[in-house]
């Protein structure tokens, strides 16, 4: 993709980030979001911190790949023990 991504496309919360601190959620209203992992029936898996923590590092490693010309653009991101289910995809 070449050029600036579309941006604040959602209608009730915004994501902000700052190179050296992440990502960032805020809901329309001023309070603070959180970002979660929700299956396919509306079950919360993960959410919080760590999610967003975990979204900005896969973020910052497929980038840091492709500056450096490792060809890795395509980074997964698994705990421990838990083989990705979909890498040729």
């Amino acid at each position: 993709m070449i050029g600036i991504p579309e941006t604040n496309t959602l209608t009730h919360a915004q994501i902000s980030a700052v190179c050296f601190e992440g990502l960032k959620v805020t809901l329309a209203d001023g309070r603070p979001g959180r970002l979660a992992i929700i299956d396919e029936n509306g079950n919360v898996i993960e959410a919080g911190q760590a999610v967003a923590a975990e979204a900005w590092n896969v973020t910052l490693a497929v980038y840091k790949n492709m500056m450096i010309g490792k060809g890795h653009l395509r980074i997964f991101s698994s705990p421990s023990g838990i083989t990705t289910l979909s890498r040729s995809a």
